[in-house]
């Protein structure tokens, strides 16, 4: 399944932490409990091009991301797809719409951090995995 199940769409606007699975330069799995947004149909994530899990991204765009539910962690999404594109967030556009979505406000300039630093990379999914099914 390439789609999001109706009933569990509503994850992807809750403020339910992401944890994104990607591989680390040895081969290794490395797990970050991030922030996301959703676009419709990509997963949109704002990170700090200095971090592992962004090294790792530019190295191999595979990803794994388990969603679950913060009333019932019982019923969770899983993800698995690709980056299929990264680009400047130098406007901060989507570090502060992730952060409205999850504290009700724009980034403040420490959570930003430098403007030439800031990246998004944007997921399609490829199969998804609703729990319970």
């Amino acid at each position: 399944m390439k789609t999001i199940p109706t009933s569990h769409s509503d994850l992807l606007d809750s403020p339910a932490l992401a944890y994104l699975a990607t591989i680390g330069p040895a081969g290794e799995p490395q797990v970050s409990a991030v922030w996301f947004t959703w676009d419709g149909e990509r997963l949109l994530f704002a990170l700090s091009k200095t971090r592992q899990k962004s090294r790792n991204l530019l190295r191999d765009p595979r990803i794994a991301v388990a969603i679950a539910d913060p009333a019932n962690p019982y019923r969770a999404l899983e993800i698995r797809g690709k980056v299929t594109r990264i680009e400047p967030d130098s406007d901060f556009r989507s570090i502060d719409a992730a952060s409205r979505k999850y504290l009700g406000r724009d980034a403040t300039a420490t959570e930003r951090g430098p403007a030439d630093e800031r990246i998004v990379a944007y997921v399609e999914p490829e199969r998804v995995f609703p729990f319970p099914a």
